[in-house]
């Protein structure tokens, strides 16, 4: 019996990435980190801001993720997303760029405790793939 299922990124300007021969997904979801194996129980979730890595076949892939909703259903997992970059394609100097738009973004003073959250915790994952 196969132990694989679906799984499906898609973001504003197209679908990401499609697989059908997927064991394992790690999500970065608001709960914590989060492993979705083959008949997880139905779920729903939000992103923070990390590392979304997809066990398959072909290895392992990792991608960063800024947010979005996860949903596992019926063997298929769905990832809508704003913003995701493949780790093995981004450039040094783009890591840079975001990480010193995000500690812009922290030094503000009148952002509430969900923004500040959300801004350190992506701070925390660029800085850990730089």
């Amino acid at each position: 019996m196969s132990e694989e299922f679906k799984v499906e990124i898609v973001n504003p300007e197209k679908s990401f990435l499609v697989k059908d021969d997927v064991s394992e997904v790690v999500v970065p979801a608001f709960e914590g980190e989060m492993g979705i194996l083959k008949d997880h129980i139905s779920i729903i979730s939000f992103l923070k801001p990390g590392i979304i890595k997809i066990l398959s076949k072909s290895g392992q892939e990792s991608y960063y993720v800024e947010d979005g909703i996860v949903e596992f259903k019926n063997n298929n997992l769905s990832i809508l997303t704003s913003a995701i970059f493949n780790l093995a394609d981004i450039n040094k100097s783009k890591l840079q760029d975001l990480l010193k738009q995000a500690e812009e973004e922290a030094s503000k003073t009148d952002m509430n405790d969900q923004s500040k959250y959300l801004v350190d915790q992506k701070i925390d994952v660029l800085r850990s793939i730089n």
